[in-house]
């Protein structure tokens, strides 16, 4: 599906498929990390099942209101000891699958939120 989003200053979605996303017309197929206040950069977590405490402690850093997890081709939700450092913060935390959560990132990234998107492709 190729998306269209309102023009903004940050990343975009602009494209998705099975194993693969557009960020701004560049086609990603490894997990990755997408936010309005930086470039986005690979996620090393290949698969659901890879996810650890660092990979979220790692978006933690940045300096947003929610995290939308994109957790693969279908929604999984990730033990809450995983989110524990984001809760500290009180970053919000959405999960749904991957393709939703490219929809749900750039509506909210249009609004002009603090919003990131960690992606499992």
């Amino acid at each position: 599906m190729k998306l269209l989003p309102d023009p903004t200053q940050s990343s975009s979605v602009t494209g998705y498929g099975p194993g693969w996303v557009a960020i701004n017309g560049e086609k990603f197929t490894d997990s990755l990390v997408i936010s309005t206040l930086s470039a986005p950069y690979p996620w090393n977590c290949p698969r659901f099942e890879d996810l650890h405490v660092d990979h979220f402690e790692q978006i933690c850093r940045m300096d947003v209101e929610l995290v939308i997890f994109g957790s693969g081709e279908r929604i999984r939700f990730p033990k809450p000891a995983l989110l524990q450092a984001l809760y500290t913060k009180r970053i919000g935390v959405e999960t749904m699958d991957t393709q939703a959560a490219c929809r749900t990132y750039n509506f909210l990234a249009g609004e002009g939120r603090k919003v990131a998107a960690a992606l499992l492709l």
